[in-house]
């Protein structure tokens, strides 16, 4: 409400009844929600330019009771559309989304290679790009980790980038 003002015939209605349309909305399975609803319903009366209205406080639970219909609505739409859309993304019956065997066998093959080339760049760089990209540490923390400068750290990483991308190629020339 706006201190510069008194409150109009519906917003004292509000004010003079709050704590029963509180108990109202929670009575109807506002729950949680029955505070912002009551907001909802301040905000709509002061707000709005509405003119005298006879019975102010049915008209304040009428208010309030559609805003908390309203609510509801939204909440199952929502729930409805994330159910559709699980449903959607979901695998269809009877096929597993499992990868086969053979694409299994591939990606160990290929995680082999690249363990490979990384390590026959050395102990160091090997263990500084799996700190960095596996792990998610940050460069900086990784540069104390092993006593090393944030440059060794960055130059590490360009080696390990460059002999991953090598080992990329090659995989997709076969």
């Amino acid at each position: 409400m706006s201190s510069n003002r008194a409150p109009n015939g519906l917003e004292a209605a509000f004010l003079a009844n709050r704590e029963r349309l509180l108990r109202f909305l929670r009575a109807r399975g506002a729950g949680d929600a029955a505070e912002d609803l009551l907001h909802e319903v301040w905000l709509k009366i002061s707000t709005a330019a509405v003119g005298p209205v006879a019975a102010p406080v049915a008209y304040l639970y009428r208010t309030a009771d559609l805003l908390m219909i309203d609510r509801y609505r939204s909440e199952r739409q929502a729930r409805r559309r994330d159910k559709d859309w699980s449903e959607a993304a979901a695998t269809v019956p009877g096929v597993s989304d499992a990868p086969s065997g053979e694409r299994v066998l591939i990606a160990r093959d290929h995680a082999r290679l690249v363990a490979e080339a990384l390590d026959a760049l050395g102990p160091r760089p090997a263990a500084i790009f799996r700190r960095h990209r596996i792990d998610g540490v940050q460069q900086r923390q990784v540069a104390e980790e092993f006593g090393v400068s944030l440059s060794t750290v960055e130059s590490d990483l360009r080696r390990a980038y460059r002999a991953v991308l090598e080992v990329r190629e090659r995989i997709d020339e076969a």
